[in-house]
């Protein structure tokens, strides 16, 4: 397999294409943002002109896309699983619900093509350096297959289940721990500003002791900082912990820590801070609590 079709050249899209390109895959790229088909073109791979072109040929093509109904647009309405060969790989990489992963799955596999559930996490970060962990789900031969793909993407390739929409159950869990946490940070320094203890060396003596987390040392700095570099957007939570909501309604699970911090980010997106790096959900906290932005 040494053609891949890459849909969604975004933040994370972009550098993950290029990784294929470095690894030595022919990489034919599509998105909306003409500059970002130009930047994946100057690293050595090619542009397509639609979904469509993108899949045509493609022995894998991953969807690196927003949510499912971008995915189910550019795989249906916008012909990119017609063009695919048969037996060609459908790689759904971007976040989605677990019920919607199986329902796309059921109709590409009725195609006679494959599936591959393989979300990821990592952020830009991972992403640009190739160290993504991705958590897929698929039957063992197709896993096998897309097996290389993978790990030009990633360094943590874990094989979590025969049937699509248990990859995106195991990234729903893990963004349900990633938003609590991140909000708890928030909660944290909130009320340490509120008794008046300078918030960075908080931050020292929290990331040194028990109540240390991996959260709190990559976000904690960014909440201290008035407009830090976006690596993951609130917006982003606001549509993840959406997921782990709708997936806990769809098994009855009650998940009161996740609908806390989903309304948390909620706020924070609906005060205008959307876009903003997502440890700004600390805005709310300060404003519920009639305290100055730092």
């Amino acid at each position: 397999m040494t053609t891949v079709g890459f849909i969604g050249l975004g933040a994370m899209g972009l550098p993950m294409a290029r990784n294929l390109v470095t690894r030595g895959f022919r990489v034919r790229g599509f998105d909306m943002r003409r500059e970002a088909i130009v930047a994946l073109v100057a690293a050595g791979g090619a542009a397509a002109s639609s979904a469509r072109e993108t899949a045509s040929g493609a022995g894998l093509l991953v969807l690196m896309v927003v949510n499912a109904a971008q995915a189910e647009q550019v795989l249906f309405a916008d012909g990119a699983l017609e063009a695919l060969p048969q037996g060609g790989i459908v790689a759904l990489m971007a976040t989605c619900p677990p019920g919607s992963v199986e329902k796309l799955s059921e109709r590409v596999l009725a195609s006679g093509r494959r599936f591959l559930d393989s979300p990821v996490s990592g952020g830009v970060a991972g992403a640009k350096s190739a160290g993504l962990t991705i958590m897929a789900a698929a039957p063992a031969a197709t896993f096998a297959a897309a097996k290389p793909v993978l790990e030009a993407l990633g360094d943590k390739i874990f094989h979590v289940g025969e049937h699509p929409g248990q990859g995106a159950a195991v990234k729903t869990v893990n963004q349900l721990l990633c938003g609590v946490h991140i909000a708890v940070v928030a909660e944290a320094f909130s009320l340490a500003a509120r008794v008046g203890v300078d918030l960075n060396v908080m931050l020292k003596i929290l990331g040194g002791s028990s109540a240390s987390s991996w959260m709190l040392n990559d976000r904690g700095p960014r909440m201290l900082q008035a407009e830090p570099e976006v690596t993951s957007a609130v917006d982003i939570f606001v549509k993840d912990l959406g997921i782990v909501l709708e997936a806990g309604r769809e098994t009855k699970a009650a998940l009161p820590f996740a609908a806390l911090a989903h309304q948390l980010f909620l706020a924070t997106s609906g005060r205008g801070d959307g876009a903003a790096d997502d440890s700004q959900v600390i805005r709310s906290y300060f404003a519920l609590n009639g305290q100055p932005l730092t």
